[in-house]
């Protein structure tokens, strides 16, 4: 077990020393969950698509706290790149936050273009199992040793049907299920869990809610959307060593919907 999580850090500060690689950051859900992880401690490594973004987001982080890395998540190139940047720069890895995923399609499975099917499946669900395994086989990371802790984004539309978005809630199921199976083969050096939102406010949502938020949230229990914010709190909390004892399991943060019968 290394220092990190041999002993309890601070109040406030469960990540203080450790190194955290959250895909997908730039904006939105991963954006938030890096900039939960970096308050508490962490030292980060954001990744996205467009460089643009992504310097935004690593320029609202303190000096020397942050490290923005661009590239499509589905390229082994890219992949690469990042793990042997933090090995070269951190020697260490504790956390792995799985986020990117895509979802270009909207409507009935039957009409499905089998193309788009196939690249949600790739980003979505290949693209979640290359990171995981890139960091476990990548030798200057000690994830293993730093008793590493992953933690994916998958959704509530992969626990029950979602009309118009049901293949990306087939993708997040997939990823649910890997969580589970990963935690088994990977412990007890690494703990694999995952997080699944229902609605979260954030631009990848939109059309899930724009011009209907009232409506749609009447249907929380809790009566209001999710933010960045909620799903990050859970995220680190599963990251953290206060969940020592918890692993292959998929955290439903939904403010109540599926529960009370809702949908994504």
């Amino acid at each position: 077990m290394s220092d990190s999580t041999a002993t309890a850090p601070q109040s406030g500060r469960r990540f203080e020393g450790q190194v955290a690689l959250v895909t997908g950051s730039s904006r939105g859900i991963g954006l938030g969950i890096a900039s939960r992880l970096n308050a508490e401690g962490a030292t980060v490594i954001l990744t996205a698509r467009n460089p643009e973004p992504l310097a935004e987001a690593v320029a609202q982080f303190p000096d020397g706290t942050a490290l923005g890395i661009a590239g499509k998540s589905d390229d082994p190139a890219h992949r690469a790149e990042v793990f042997d940047t933090i090995a070269e720069k951190f020697g260490r890895l504790d956390v792995l936050v799985t986020n990117v995923g895509i979802n270009p399609v909207y409507g009935p499975l039957i009409d499905l273009d089998l193309d788009a099917a196939r690249k949600i499946l790739d980003v979505n669900v290949l693209g979640t199992l290359a990171w995981i395994q890139g960091a476990v086989h990548h030798e200057g990371l000690n994830f293993r040793d730093n008793r590493g802790r992953v933690v994916s984004i998958s959704s509530v539309a992969g626990e029950r049907p979602s009309p118009g978005i049901s293949f990306y809630g087939i993708s997040k199921a997939a990823v649910s299920h890997l969580t589970k199976s990963l935690a088994v083969e990977l412990g007890p050096d690494i703990r694999v869990n995952a997080v699944a939102p229902a609605v979260v406010k954030t631009n990848f949502a939109t059309a899930l809610y724009e011009g209907k938020e009232e409506e749609v949230a009447s249907t929380y229990p809790v009566r209001r959307l999710g933010t960045p914010e909620d799903v990050a709190a859970a995220v680190a909390y599963l990251a953290s060593a206060d969940a020592d004892w918890i692993t292959a399991q998929v955290l439903t943060a939904d403010g109540g919907v599926v529960t009370a019968g809702g949908t994504a």
